[in-house]
């Protein structure tokens, strides 16, 4: 319990304009205005720190340039190498399985996601100087993905779990036109779950002295809308896709492990790749994003260090979370020997490599593979 003593102060107070009174302690003034002699004694007073308004958070220029050094990387990573993917993926139409569709358009999500960090990185150093609209623009972008990201990837692994546990790789065709369903579908509810990011708006911060692009729920019902949409985030954004990816893996890779065959082995290590890098880019982040929800509904007890610690947290998990859109190129693409050969194929058709060099690596890796469960670009 923090006790704050008074001070012994001089105060004038008037009560009229020609006559004033002069008071050199509080508990005089009190005992004249109230009467009440249990005032006089007073010395003390018990904090309550759920009125207090914290102190806004101080970050060094030095962090702020940072971080704006960072998005603009991830930028420069995650574009080319998404554009990469597109390429690759884009120029055998005629030969993609259902996995290589959610694969394009998790692309597609990615690419939209790295070319809106250029704002971001502006807007840690400078303040928010785009406008309203595309507060509002860049917000809806960022949610569209946070949403979109996470149901591609359960629809992966609902594939995988399609074709190498109920052995459905015969239905080729069937599964690729269901893909184009489901990622239409998959774009919709990803939209209509961002709808709330059009919330955000550009206003001056007098706790920050500047101006940022942040949600302005209305004050009487702010709290039930700010609950509200991080349960949806919460549930339709982490933990029901969450738990559908790991029974969708966890029974894949277990039929896996009872069988045999190098190329179905190297399928288990790419799931488990996936599984892994998704779980440390964006677990961090959901798991500080609940523990703010329960803080902002009084669930944890309520402190100045902890709302400090609590947005430290959310603003570096964040950025975390952001890698993971430079992570899908090498985890999807790169590490997949079919989708290498491809690329070495493409460039060299554009007369980007010597030809000879290419045709000894073409020959060394034309070795057909025996099951769709490699003739993906996983």
């Amino acid at each position: 319990m923090r006790h704050y003593h008074m001070k012994q102060v001089a105060m004038t107070v008037f009560t009229d304009p020609n006559t004033s009174h002069h008071i050199d302690d509080f508990s005089d003034f009190y005992y004249e205005e109230f009467n009440d002699s249990y005032l006089q004694n007073i010395s003390d007073f018990d904090l309550d720190e759920n009125t207090l308004i914290c102190s806004p958070i101080t970050i060094a220029d030095a962090v702020n340039i940072s971080f704006c050094v960072i998005y603009v990387l991830i930028f420069l990573l995650a574009v080319p190498g998404n554009l990469i993917v597109g390429w690759v993926i884009g120029s055998n139409k005629r030969a993609l399985s259902s996995s290589d569709v959610y694969l394009f358009n998790l692309m597609l999500a990615d690419t939209l996601l790295a070319l809106i960090l250029p704002f971001s990185a502006v807007s840690v150093v400078h303040g928010w100087v785009f406008g309203d609209a595309m507060c509002k623009l860049v917000c809806l972008v960022k949610e569209i993905n946070f949403y979109t990201s996470i149901l591609f990837l359960v629809c992966i692994s609902v594939d995988r779990y399609m074709v190498i546990v109920r052995a459905m790789e015969s239905q080729k065709a069937q599964r690729r036109l269901c893909s184009g369903v489901a990622c239409g579908m998959v774009w919709v509810l990803g939209g209509v779950l961002s709808l709330p990011s059009l919330y955000n708006e550009k206003f001056y911060s007098k706790m920050g002295k500047q101006t940022v692009c942040a949600e302005q729920f209305d004050v009487n019902n702010a709290d039930e809308w700010r609950l509200a949409t991080r349960i949806l985030r919460h549930l339709l954004g982490f933990l029901l896709p969450l738990v559908i990816m790991l029974i969708c893996y966890s029974v894949t890779v277990a039929r896996l492990l009872r069988t045999r065959g190098f190329q179905k082995q190297r399928a288990m290590k790419v799931i488990v790749t996936v599984v892994v890098a998704f779980l440390l880019c964006w677990t961090p982040f959901h798991v500080t994003t609940i523990v703010d929800t329960l803080l902002r509904a009084k669930v944890f007890q309520f402190s100045c260090s902890t709302r400090t610690s609590v947005d430290v947290a959310m603003f570096a998990t964040q950025n975390l979370g952001l890698v993971h859109c430079c992570v899908n190129p090498v985890l999807y693409a790169f590490v997949g020997e079919k989708f290498r050969r491809r690329f070495m194929q493409l460039l060299q058709r554009r007369g980007v490599l010597d030809r000879l060099s290419i045709s000894r690596s073409s020959r060394s890796s034309s070795v057909p593979l025996p099951s769709e469960i490699t003739s993906s670009f996983l």
